[in-house]
Formats: C-alpha cells, structure tokens, sequence
C-alpha cells in the first residue's frame, strides 16, 4: 500500500511502473541500463479515490493525465533505477495529497465604503485628465 494521506492509501497493483531507457549524462551506461522511471495510474477507474478528489487531480494533472484517464509521470532526474522509481512514486504521493484537499469555499465579501470612494475618485481624476487633452471646443 502506498499511504497518501491518513484516509487515503492507493494499492500498489493499482500503479505500473515501466523502466526505459534515459538520455543525458551517463556514458555508457545510458545505453544498456533502462534507469528511466514511466509511471501509470489509473485515475478514472481506481477504487480508491472518491469523485472529487478523481475531479482535482484530473485538474492538477493538466497534460500528464490521458484521454482515457490514466495519469503518466516520468522520472528521469537520477541515474539509478531505484531512486527514480522512488521519486516517481513521491511525485505521485504528492499530487494526490494535494487533489485529496477539498476546495476552500470563496466568500462573498462586498467592498468597503472607503474603496468605493477611492475608486470613484480615481474615475474623476482620470475624466478629468481626458478631458483635458481633448482640443477646444468652437464655444470656448
């Protein structure tokens, strides 16, 4: 079990990891050993999520997340197989404690009396500025 939060932990059968192989520094190395980390989840079919942390992290996971609702992280960042497949696993950890977090309803809130008078000062200031660049007018 992968434990996220205290109330959410995803089973590990739930997750496939797909070693690849890696460009950039290595040597040799980068050539024979797949170190690169491909993880899938399956967001829209999994157990373990309830619809609105599955609706947040379809939110979070922008390009990352699939047509067919399976979220893909790449690890690439070490040179061993193990520390990417660890940090592919705690990039996961992380973007579905952070979709686990219910949304902070927005208050409605009314501006003060103070800003309204600013504001409609600004206004006139502004007129006024206009005002002054136009040309004279055939009266004046």
């Amino acid at each position: 079990m992968i434990v996220v939060t205290p109330q959410l932990s995803i089973d590990e059968d739930e997750i496939s990891l797909k070693f690849v192989r890696a460009s950039g520094p290595g040597g040799q190395n980068v050539n024979k050993v797949a170190t690169a980390v491909q993880l899938r989840f399956d967001v829209a079919n999994s157990p373990s999520l309830d619809d609105g942390t599955r609706s947040r992290l379809g939110n979070l996971a922008g390009r990352r997340l699939t047509e067919d609702g399976v979220l893909v992280i790449d690890a690439r960042r070490y040179r061993s197989q193990e520390r990417n497949r660890q940090d592919a696993i705690d990039r996961l950890q992380a973007l579905l404690r952070r979709a686990a977090e219910p949304e902070k309803p927005r208050l409605a809130t009314r501006p003060s009396r103070a800003s309204k008078k600013r504001r409609l000062e600004d206004k006139k200031q502004r007129s006024h500025t206009k005002r002054a660049r136009r040309p004279p007018s055939e009266s004046d």
